[in-house]
């Protein structure tokens, strides 16, 4: 349904730029002079071609305010994937620390003290 709603604004969209672009303006544009004689008047195709993007104006806000409600109302949570996620090793303790065993002493340098594994950034 949304799908179609885009392609149905894009012509919308598309036909007011063209209709915009056939109007007379000031300085020319891209209106073409018609003869009396012909299809319609000078007049008429003015009033026809204010009608026609007063029409396709309208019509493009009203789809685009039903696309908004269908897109927020359609809308499904974020899921995070949790698979990649790293987890550190715990660390293995054989006896439990005493005070002076947790603080290394000048006289005492620490040996062999294992950090703990920190993952790596990606």
């Amino acid at each position: 349904m949304f799908a179609f709603l885009l392609i149905v604004q894009t012509l919308v969209a598309g036909s007011l730029v063209g209709v915009i672009l056939m109007q007379r303006s000031e300085g020319g544009g891209l209106g073409v002079g018609g003869s009396s004689s012909g299809f319609m008047t000078a007049r008429g195709a003015a009033d026809f071609l204010t009608r026609s993007t007063s029409v396709l104006g309208g019509l493009f806000i009203v789809l685009s305010i039903v696309m908004a409600a269908i897109a927020g109302a359609t809308r499904v949570p974020a899921k995070i994937d949790t698979s990649l996620a790293k987890t550190a090793a715990p660390l293995e303790r054989s006896q439990p620390a005493t005070p002076a065993q947790s603080v290394p002493t000048q006289q005492q340098p620490a040996q062999n003290q294992q950090l703990p594994a920190v993952p790596l950034a990606q």
